[in-house]
């Protein structure tokens, strides 16, 4: 248990992620109980308010989800526990986060530069940024769309439809 928590805690890093916030999110997804915030401190040692902060953050992305228990004041956190669901929110979140902002900056930037002095080489360059990206948003938005026995499905045939595509993959 100890080496996964510290091993989601150096990718955090990586992901941009602090890594208490990453060592929190760990612990909770792996832990068989929900954890309060005292538990999760005690096991992690950190401090009280590093958790709280954590904890704030992982909602914000709806990695953690709080509840309350009979006869208990405190709260009780846990993490997306199915990883199909947990994977699915992450990129979710990406996207509202990072993607569509993106999309939406270079949209205005587009209408810019279609009224200002931008050299065409620039506005080329720009366009195809955003054409790209907005080819890949619109793949998964519709994909998003599809129930989960679908995204097995072509999670599935991936692999094998490499094989059919020119220059994919082979067995042999």
């Amino acid at each position: 248990m100890q080496n996964f928590i510290l091993h989601w805690g150096e990718m955090g890093s990586k992901w941009g992620v602090n890594r208490s916030v990453a060592q929190i999110h760990a612990l909770l997804h792996i832990a068989p109980d929900a954890m309060t915030a005292e538990e999760i401190c005690d096991t992690l040692n950190l401090a009280r308010s590093n958790v709280s902060n954590g904890l704030k953050e992982l909602q914000s992305w709806k990695l953690v989800t709080s509840s309350r228990q009979l006869g208990d004041r405190r709260d009780h956190f846990t993490s997306i526990r199915d990883m199909f669901d947990l994977v699915d929110m992450v990129i979710k979140q990406r996207r509202e986060r990072e993607f569509a902002p993106t999309i939406s900056a270079l949209e205005a930037v587009m209408d810019e530069a279609d009224q200002d002095q931008t050299p065409p080489k620039v506005r080329e360059r720009m366009g195809e940024m955003l054409r790209v990206m907005k080819m890949f948003d619109d793949w998964y938005l519709d994909f998003s769309r599809l129930p989960r026995a679908m995204h097995l499905a072509v999670l599935k045939l991936g692999s094998k439809l490499v094989r059919f595509i020119p220059g994919g993959r082979s067995d042999d």
